[in-house]
């Protein structure tokens, strides 16, 4: 926590002390807007310390790039046999386009 912080902090305890010996009501709103403007500026001290959009984002890739690499090597023997499954259903896809060209061109036409 930045000495910023705990300075307001300090001079917000003090007066919202002095307020409530004035007004209990006058006390209450110090209390609850200095505590919300010291809760802001705690939050804003570290504001400049966090990574920015791309840098999240580009540690965010690596790691699932990571991931999907790990992955290809785990099941590489599964996806090998997609690969083989899906061309063999190409080739009897094409063989029936195929079949049924030659269907069409060898009947006359009426």
């Amino acid at each position: 926590m930045s000495k910023r912080v705990v300075v307001a902090g300090a001079i917000w305890v003090v007066l919202t002390v002095l307020a409530f010996l004035v007004d209990p009501i006058l006390g209450a709103c110090v209390l609850i807007f200095g505590g919300i403007g010291v809760v802001v500026a705690a939050l804003g001290s570290t504001y400049d310390q966090h990574p920015d959009f791309e840098a999240r984002e580009l540690a965010r890739a690596r790691r699932r790039k990571a991931k999907w690499e790990q992955h290809r090597v785990k099941n590489a023997d599964a996806i090998e046999r997609d690969r083989a499954r899906y061309t063999a259903h190409q080739a009897k896809l094409a063989a029936r386009r195929e079949a049924a060209e030659r269907e069409a061109t060898d009947r006359p036409a009426s």
